[in-house]
C-alpha cells in the first residue's frame, strides 16, 4: 500500500502579503483553515504544516496540528516539501498550498487517490476557467494541456491566446500536487529556480524544464487561493456566509 503524507508549506515571508498563513479569517488563521482542509480529506495524522516560523509552530500546537520546523531558506513551497520529505519519509507527497483555505476536501482526496495509485506519477490539478476576469488575472496560472492530460506548460499570461486577442477556452491551475519522493528529491537537488518556472513565479514549471512530465487531473474551482488582500476579503465573506467557525 502507497503511504502518503499531506503537507502544507507555509512561510511568513509572502511578498505579496505579509504575515499572510496568520492572517485572520471567521477568527482562525488561514493556515489552520487550510489544515482542517486537510484533515477532512485525510486522517489527521497523515496531514502535517512544514513551516519556517517558530509562530506558526505555536499556532498549529495551538490547534493541535501537526508541525515540522524547515529551513527558510526553501526557494518555493515544493522545495519546503522536499526538505520535509527528508524528516518524514513517505511513498508519496500531497502539497496543499497554505493559502487555500477553501480547497474542496473532494479535490484533495482526488489527488491522494490518484497519486497513490501511480506513485511515480507526479500529479497537479485544473479547473475551467469561465470568466474573462480571471483569464486576465496575472495571479492565476493558466494550464495549457496535451490530448492525453500531461502538462505541457502553464503561464500566468492569458493564455491560450488568440490573433484578435479574446477569450475563447482557458483553464487555471488548482494548487493540490502529488510528488514521488524521488521528484522531490530531484527537485531540490537543483539548487536553484529554472529559467522559465522564476519568470513565471510558477514552480511546477522546474519539473517540466528538467524533462519530468505532469499529470493534470480536473478538479473543483471553487477554491479562492489567497494571493492578495482583495482574494483575503472574498475568502472572509464567503466564509461568513458559509456560517465558518
Amino acid at each position: 500500500m502507497t503511504d502518503y503524507a499531506v503537507v502544507i508549506p507555509a512561510r511568513l515571508g509572502s511578498t505579496r502579503l505579509a504575515q499572510k498563513p496568520l492572517m485572520d479569517i471567521a477568527g482562525k488563521p488561514m493556515v489552520i483553515h487550510t489544515w482542517e482542509r486537510g484533515v477532512e480529506a485525510a486522517p489527521a495524522e497523515h496531514v502535517y504544516v512544514a513551516t519556517d516560523s517558530e509562530e506558526i509552530m505555536e499556532v498549529c500546537a495551538k490547534y493541535g496540528a501537526q508541525a515540522v520546523m524547515t529551513s527558510p531558506d526553501c526557494l518555493t513551497g515544493t522545495d519546503r516539501v522536499a526538505e520535509f520529505a527528508n524528516t518524514v519519509v513517505r511513498d508519496v507527497y500531497i502539497n496543499l498550498q497554505g493559502d487555500e483555505p477553501m480547497m474542496p476536501a473532494q479535490s484533495i482526496k482526488a489527488v491522494i487517490d490518484l497519486s497513490c495509485a501511480r506513485p511515480d506519477q507526479i500529479i497537479n490539478g485544473w479547473a475551467p476557467i469561465t470568466e474573462e476576469s480571471e483569464f486576465r488575472s496575472r495571479t492565476i496560472p493558466k494550464v495549457v494541456l496535451r490530448e492525453d492530460g500531461q502538462l505541457m506548460y502553464m503561464s500566468r499570461a492569458p493564455i491560450p491566446g488568440t490573433k484578435s486577442d479574446t477569450f475563447v477556452f482557458s483553464r487555471k491551475q488548482i494548487c493540490v500536487y502529488g510528488f514521488p519522493r524521488n521528484a522531490l528529491a530531484a527537485f531540490a537537488a537543483r539548487g536553484a529556480k529554472a529559467a522559465h518556472e522564476n519568470a513565471e513565479d510558477i514552480e511546477i514549471l522546474r519539473f517540466l524544464e528538467m524533462g519530468w512530465t505532469v499529470q493534470m487531473i480536473e478538479l473543483s474551482g471553487a477554491s479562492i487561493a489567497v494571493d492578495t488582500l482583495e482574494d483575503l476579503g472574498r475568502v472572509r465573506e464567503a466564509m461568513v456566509i458559509a456560517g465558518a467557525k
